[in-house]
């Protein structure tokens, strides 16, 4: 089981701050986000954004990233400022 989670105004779009989702083998944060898709056909425009920051137990990393079992993945914005 992987535990995602969905940070600023990612998590308000989605209307969901956590999820967990049970993986049989480790699978790329790109392939994470077309099961989330999947599984919620409504994200997909939110998740879609090519621009999403990716973090892997606390640690940024790119879209190819494999996650496994017991990892937290989150989702989030790319930071703005002003």
């Amino acid at each position: 089981m992987i535990t995602i989670l969905f940070f600023a105004q990612l998590r308000e779009q989605l209307n969901c701050d956590k999820t967990d989702l049970g993986i049989d083998a480790p699978v790329s944060i790109s392939l994470l986000r077309e099961t989330l898709v999947t599984k919620n056909p409504a994200w997909e425009t939110f998740l879609a954004n090519d621009k999403l920051l990716f973090s892997v137990n606390q640690v940024l990393v790119k879209a190819h990233h494999l996650v496994k079992d017991g990892d937290e993945v989150a989702f989030f914005p790319p930071v703005t400022g002003g």
